[in-house]
């Protein structure tokens, strides 16, 4: 895979199960790992508070960790099928930050 046929994606990541119960940093930590495996390489941001209804009607506030990674669609469909189990949620966002990435090494 050429990096330039990366793009930028954004995850929301749950700070907290969904009965409001606050995963430990080692949960996330397994996470990473395996967003790291696929990608390479993660950025973790401050978390931020969300709001969101859900299908059936129901308000969701809640507080999200977002997380960029540089890898292909099929690449960021994998992770949010991760994320999903992972955090067992309902619902995991995640979006395009950018349609491409360049990467300069140094020599």
């Amino acid at each position: 895979m050429l990096e330039s046929d990366r793009e930028l994606w954004e995850i929301l990541v749950p700070t907290a199960r969904n009965s409001g119960k606050p995963f430990r940093t080692r949960h996330h930590r397994e996470w990473d790992k395996q967003v790291y495996k696929i990608t390479g390489g993660l950025t973790i941001y401050q978390p931020a508070k969300g709001k969101w209804v859900s299908p059936r009607g129901q308000l969701f506030q809640d507080r999200v960790i977002p997380v960029r990674v540089a890898c292909l669609e099929s690449d960021i469909e994998k992770i949010l099928e991760i994320t999903l189990k992972h955090y067992d949620q309902e619902a995991v966002m995640a979006y395009r930050v950018s349609e491409r990435v360049l990467i300069k090494h140094r020599e």
